[in-house]
């Protein structure tokens, strides 16, 4: 008796994909199909583990550490237990639309096992074929890598079930046969061409955070006289950048009010936390957000209003740290300041009408900024450096930085 042998088939994962070059692609794959083609990170660095893997694993992990940084004990390995947690907040919709989790970059080392024609004349769509115990490597995206892996070893610890993770698709873009050295190339551009967002900035942005809120309804809050008519003030307020540039139209940046808005909930300690999220239940104690919205946006707005000028001549008053020290004098005329250092509201305008706001050495050196050789003063030295110098000059102008900055 002969058995004839059945015709050749390719077998191995299939994913319908997008090329987008020669050598890539890009699609989507379930969670199932992406803790299968990629193992996880933190086992490969767990020697007891590697040691009992197998040795399609074994040289997965010989192959990432050509490519990849160390998970264990960096920031980046820490960071994987918080990542996974607010993917499982977005899947459970507890941040509404609000969430994103950018596509992962995957190294495919090797040819592909098979890759179809298109599948539909037109649309580049096509089929690939993975082989089992390809290596399929995260060279961006890895801390996401491993996240997904969490996620799926114990979605119950986060709430989740696997029906729910059933339903989700992981975006990607897959390169295909390239060198090592290609594949590093990927690495470094990924992490060090881009610029990284100053973390002040990025806080600025983040609609999760109550300072940041409350920064914008500030700022929505102020109606300003620009060319004879009425203006929101936060046509005036750049939400983009970290610093005002001379051209721009607008006058102060959104970390900077953010900057105001947090020291003004909680005083000098709120220098520590302008890069840090604000969360409504780590307020002040006797404060909740109503309380503190109702409080802090009419004093700002009021402060704002009546200084308005100053802020379109672009004077020290827009500068960050001259802002987390108004907030600071701000802040001991709230309801939850410390009694020993109450102030009045009338007190605290008193006590702002005679500053010199013009953004001249003899007013500002060595309170919120630093003269060059040329009479020129640089404000960069930002709110922790200097924020609170300009709250001691505020309050007390029988100081010598008092005196100063009223040009006494």
């Amino acid at each position: 008796m002969h058995i004839t042998l059945p015709t050749t088939v390719v077998e191995g994962i299939q994913l319908t994909v997008m090329p987008f070059r020669a050598d890539a692609v890009i699609g989507t794959m379930s969670v199932a199909t992406l803790v299968q083609l990629v193992p996880s990170p933190r086992r490969e660095e767990d020697t007891k583990t590697l040691k009992a893997a197998s040795g399609a694993v074994r040289r997965h992990a010989e192959l990432r550490a050509l490519v990849q940084r160390a998970l264990k004990s960096t920031q980046k390995g820490k960071n994987v237990g918080s990542y996974a947690e607010y993917i499982a907040d977005g899947v459970k919709g507890e941040l509404g639309a609000g969430w994103s989790t950018p596509p992962i970059t995957f190294w495919h080392a090797g040819p592909l096992a098979a890759l179809s024609d298109e599948l539909l004349p037109g649309t580049g769509l096509r089929t690939l074929t993975i082989t089992p115990g390809t290596c399929v490597v995260a060279i961006d995206g890895e801390t996401q890598t491993a996240a997904w892996h969490e996620l799926y070893d114990d979605p119950e610890r986060f709430g989740l079930t696997y029906a729910e993770l059933a339903h989700i698709r992981v975006p990607f873009e897959l390169y295909v046969d390239l060198s090592v050295a290609d594949a590093r190339q990927i690495f470094y551009d990924r992490n060090v061409q881009g610029v990284v967002v100053a973390k002040n900035l990025a806080m600025s942005m983040d609609q999760r955070d109550f300072a940041t809120r409350l920064a914008h309804r500030l700022a929505d809050s102020v109606k300003v006289e620009v060319d004879d008519r009425l203006v929101p003030f936060t046509k005036l307020v750049n939400a983009s950048k970290r610093q005002v540039g001379k051209t721009d139209p607008e006058v102060i940046t959104l970390s900077a009010l953010r900057a105001l808005v947090i020291t003004a909930i909680y005083g000098r300690a709120g220098l520590t936390r302008s890069a840090e999220t604000v969360h409504e239940d780590e307020l002040p104690s006797g404060a909740n957000a109503e309380h503190v919205e109702g409080n802090v946006v009419p004093t700002l707005a009021r402060l704002i209003s009546d200084h308005y000028p100053h802020f379109a001549s672009r004077s020290a008053i827009t500068a960050p740290a001259v802002l987390a020290g108004l907030g600071i004098a701000v802040h001991q005329t709230t309801p939850w300041a410390d009694p020993m250092n109450a102030l009045a509201a009338e007190d605290l305008y008193r006590l702002l009408a005679d500053i010199q706001w013009d953004r001249e050495p003899r007013y500002w050196d060595g309170v919120a900024a630093k003269a060059s050789a040329t009479g020129r003063l640089n404000f960069s030295g930002g709110v922790k450096d200097s924020g609170g110098r300009v709250a001691d000059a505020i309050l007390y102008p029988g100081t010598e930085a008092g005196r100063r900055i009223r040009g006494q």
